[in-house]
This record gives C-alpha cells, sequence and structure tokens, in this order.
C-alpha cells in the first residue's frame, strides 16, 4: 500500500483565502495520513514545497538548506503548514518507523490547471491567448523554475517507488532558471502575444530567487526533468485555448487579480 499526501491549497490566492484551512490540511490531514500509513504498514509521500525555503539566502536551494522565511507573515499559513507537515512526517518515520519520504516541490505547470489559478504560468498563458498585457509583479527580476507536470509526476514516483529513499528529502523541479521579465517575453513570443506588459507592486514576501539543486534527485532516483519549456507551454496553451473557447469548447474564466511568481 502507498499514501501519496497531496492534498493542500497551493496558489497564493487559495491559501490566503483559507489560511485556517491550509494550516489544517498540513497539521491535522498531515498527522491523519500518518496515521493510516502506520497502522496499515504503508509507504507514505509528503508533498512539501519550495516555499518551505523562503526567500532564500542560498542559490540554487539544497535539501540540506533551512530555509528563510517569515513565520508570521501572511504566507506563514502554507509556507509554515508545510514545514510542520515536514517535521511530522520525520518524527514518526523516527519514532514509528513509518516509511516515509519527502518531496519538495518547485513551480509545476500543465494542463488542468485553473485559468484563475493565480500562478505564474496560468496567468501569462492565458493573458496572452487573449492578447492582455501580461501582469508582472514587482520588476520582473525575481526568478522561477518551471517543471512540467509529467516530469514531477515521473519524479513523484521514483520518490515512492526508489530503494532507500525513506527518510530521505528530495528537491522535485526544474533547474532551468528564468528572470519573470525573461518568462514573460518567451510566453509572448510563444503564443504570439504582441500585448506588452504592465508591472504591479510585489506581494508581500514575495520569493527574489527560486531554482532547485536537483543532484540528490539525479543520484537516488535518476531523475531529471525531460519536457523543455517551449513544448511544455504549447502543450499547455493548447489546453486553455479549449477551455476558453479561443477555437475550442467554451469555459470562459477570469484570470485572478492576485497572480504572483508562484
Amino acid at each position: 500500500m502507498q499514501v501519496f499526501h497531496l492534498a493542500s491549497p497551493a496558489s497564493v490566492p487559495d491559501y490566503l483565502g483559507h489560511p485556517i484551512e491550509t494550516l489544517r490540511t498540513n497539521s491535522l490531514g498531515t498527522l491523519n495520513m500518518l496515521e493510516l500509513a502506520r497502522s496499515s504498514g504503508a509507504r507514505y509521500l509528503f508533498t512539501s514545497t519550495s516555499e518551505i525555503y523562503g526567500d532564500p539566502l542560498v542559490h540554487p536551494q539544497t535539501e540540506d538548506y533551512w530555509g528563510n522565511t517569515n513565520p508570521v507573515g501572511p504566507r506563514a499559513c502554507y509556507d509554515e503548514g508545510k514545514r510542520f507537515g515536514e517535521a511530522l512526517t520525520m518524527e514518526y518515520h523516527r519514532s514509528y518507523g513509518v516509511d516515509a519520504r519527502i518531496v519538495r516541490i518547485f513551480n509545476t505547470y500543465g494542463p488542468h490547471s485553473r485559468p484563475n489559478d493565480g500562478r505564474i504560468v496560468p496567468n501569462f498563458v492565458v493573458q496572452a491567448l487573449r492578447q492582455e498585457p501580461i501582469t508582472v509583479y514587482g520588476d520582473g527580476s525575481q526568478t522561477r523554475s518551471f517543471c512540467y507536470v509529467s516530469d514531477m509526476v515521473h519524479g513523484l514516483r521514483g520518490a515512492m517507488d526508489a530503494p532507500n529513499t525513506t527518510g530521505e528529502v528530495f528537491n522535485l523541479g526544474n533547474p532551468d532558471e528564468y528572470t519573470v521579465n525573461e518568462f514573460a517575453a518567451v510566453i509572448a513570443s510563444l503564443l504570439g502575444s504582441n500585448a506588452g506588459v504592465v508591472h504591479l507592486p510585489l506581494p508581500v514576501d514575495d520569493p527574489v530567487r527560486r531554482r532547485p539543486d536537483i543532484s540528490k534527485a539525479r543520484s537516488v532516483l535518476g531523475w531529471q526533468p525531460e519536457v523543455n519549456l517551449a513544448a511544455g507551454i504549447e502543450r499547455t496553451a493548447a489546453w486553455f485555448r479549449e477551455i476558453l473557447d479561443l477555437g475550442g469548447s467554451g469555459l470562459d474564466v477570469e484570470p485572478s487579480v492576485r497572480a504572483t511568481a508562484g
């Protein structure tokens, strides 16, 4: 038996809108999943996040970096919720011998995400497809790395199934790093947008740099991303064209005005 604990709001608008629920999911929800794994002897995987590194002082981020987070800021419901979930997971491993591992997911994108999700890829793609100005928060010099969803799924399976992963923590993400301005230019070029860019103030505690060191995943899991950014964006844009009735079938949903670089 295997238990994948992936439950949690993950976009900034979602967890800012539901902070208590986010904390409960990553505390009581994690406790419930660990108890299930303990009682059934299941292998257990907790999906954490690159957000536990906060606004990192170490770059790129390695699994042994403890992070630089604001424990009382507006994003703490997610950051500290995931940090608590990691601590609880490791205590169940040490105290009860639960066969547990942790993965820290960096920015992931692909088809089936919501147009109003509020994260950078859905917002930029939807705005570019509609020939609307792409919204960049801050001056656009902050950096992110983008991993296509199929690569992430393979990484999660590898972390669960590979031998010698119990009690281990793995970064999963794409180490190719882009500034937000560079990423906006890539999206506009790939999708034929000429609407330009608008800048809005940077949200509180938004990380300045974010890039995973995936050396451990490469060596232990034999995993690394395979889908390049152009291919991933094309597949993602095709999905949004369909659901936004931009040459497709017709669910028209406005993108969130609370978009961030997450």
